[in-house]
C-alpha cells in the first residue's frame, strides 16, 4: 500500500523555481531518502507534502488520498530548524505537543515519561529545554516528532548535533519504527546513514529530481564505474588512457574511476596488453556518497551547457 504519492509537484517562490516536477512514491513501512545539496528543494518538498505549502502544480495523495485536515495526527515532523519552547521544562513540553494533537493531558504526559526513559532523559524531565546541550536538545525534539507513534514520519538532518553514540540510537529507533510499519522520509548530508537505512531515494538537484528509485538497484547500476585493481608493474599509462576518469592511488591498490562510456571489461583488456602482473580486479560497490557527487557534478555541467 502506498502511503504517500507525489506526482509532478512544483513551486515558486518570487519567480525562483524551488521544486520543479518532483514525482515519487513510497510504500508503508519504507524508509525513503530524500537528498540533495543545500537549497536543493528538499525541505519545500516536505512542506508541500504536509500541506504547509500548497505546490502552484502537481497532486499529492497521503494514504491513498488528497491531503485533509486528518491527516496532520498521522504525521511527524522533524524540520531541521529546533522548535522547541528554549524556557518549558522537558516533560511539560512533550506534553504539551501531544495536548495539541488532541491527547488528554494525563495520557500525554504518561507517554512523554516512557520516552524521557527510552531516551534516558528521565532525570532531566524538570529541566528547562534552554539548560540542555544541543545534542540533547535534537533527541528532545525528536521523541516531540514520534511521541504519538504517527503513521508517516519525515525527518529533515535528525542526525545534526549527536555524538556517534547517540546518532547510533537513533538509527537503531528509525529501524525499529520501520518495523512496526511506519514509513519515514529521510533528509540527511551524512550519506553513510542515508545508505543503512533508505531502500528507495530520490536525488534532487536545483528542484528537479536527477536520480531515483531501489537504492540496490541504484547501486548496482553504478557498480560498474569504478575498480580497484593490485598490480606490479609500471601503471602510468593509466593515466593517460581514454577509460579512465579518475585514480586513488596507494601502494597496495588503485581504485580506477572509469568515464561513464567505459566497461570495467575494456580496462582489463588495455592490462592485459602490458607487461603488467595482475595479483586482483574487481568492481566494488560504490558508496553512496560517490554516486551523490557524481550525478549533482553531472547534473551541474548539464545545466552550465544548456545556459
Amino acid at each position: 500500500m502506498e502511503t504517500l504519492k507525489v506526482e509532478n509537484i512544483s513551486k515558486s517562490f518570487d519567480g525562483i523555481q524551488a521544486v520543479n516536477s518532483v514525482s515519487f512514491s513510497i510504500n508503508e513501512g519504507q524508509i525513503f531518502g530524500l537528498l540533495g545539496p543545500n537549497g536543493a528543494g528538499k525541505t519545500t518538498t516536505m512542506r508541500m507534502i504536509m500541506n504547509i505549502i500548497i505546490p502552484d502544480s502537481g497532486i499529492i495523495f497521503l494514504f491513498g488520498e488528497s491531503f485533509r485536515e486528518q491527516h496532520k495526527n498521522s504525521i511527524g515532523y522533524l524540520p531541521e530548524e529546533r522548535g522547541l519552547y528554549p524556557k518549558m521544562k522537558l516533560l511539560d513540553h512533550l506534553q504539551f505537543l501531544g495536548e495539541m494533537k488532541g491527547v488528554p493531558g494525563h495520557h500525554a504526559r504518561k507517554i512523554s515519561l516512557e520516552w524521557l526513559e527510552r531516551f534516558e532523559l528521565l532525570d532531566r524531565a524538570n529541566k528547562k529545554v534552554q539548560e540542555l546541550s544541543k545534542g540533547l536538545q535534537q533527541k528532545v525534539q525528536f521523541i516531540g516528532t514520534i511521541l504519538l507513534s504517527p503513521q508517516l514520519l519525515i525527518v529533515d538532518e535528525p542526525f545534526s548535533g549527536l555524538d556517534p553514540l547517540n546518532t547510533r540510537f537513533l538509527l537503531d529507533i528509525l529501524l525499529e519504527l520501520k518495523q512496526h510499519g511506519k514509513t519515514i522520509i529521510l533528509s540527511t548530508h551524512l550519506m553513510e546513514q542515508a545508505e543503512k537505512l533508505c531502500e528507495k531515494i530520490c536525488l534532487i538537484n536545483r528542484g528537479k529530481a536527477v536520480l531515483q528509485g531501489s537504492l540496490q538497484e541504484i547501486k548496482q547500476r553504478y557498480r560498474h564505474h569504478a575498480v580497484e585493481v593490485e598490480f606490479a608493474g609500471d601503471g602510468d599509462f593509466l593515466r593517460r588512457s581514454p577509460l579512465v576518469k579518475y585514480i586513488d592511488e596507494n601502494e597496495s591498490c588503485w581504485v580506477i574511476l572509469l568515464r561513464e562510456e567505459a566497461t570495467p571489461g575494456q580496462l582489463f583488456k588495455v592490462l592485459a596488453q602490458q607487461n603488467l602482473e595482475v595479483y586482483r580486479f574487481e568492481t566494488p560497490e560504490t558508496p553512496l556518497n560517490d554516486i551523490f557527487l557524481d550525478v549533482v557534478q553531472r547534473s551541474e555541467t548539464e545545466k552550465k551547457s544548456n545556459e
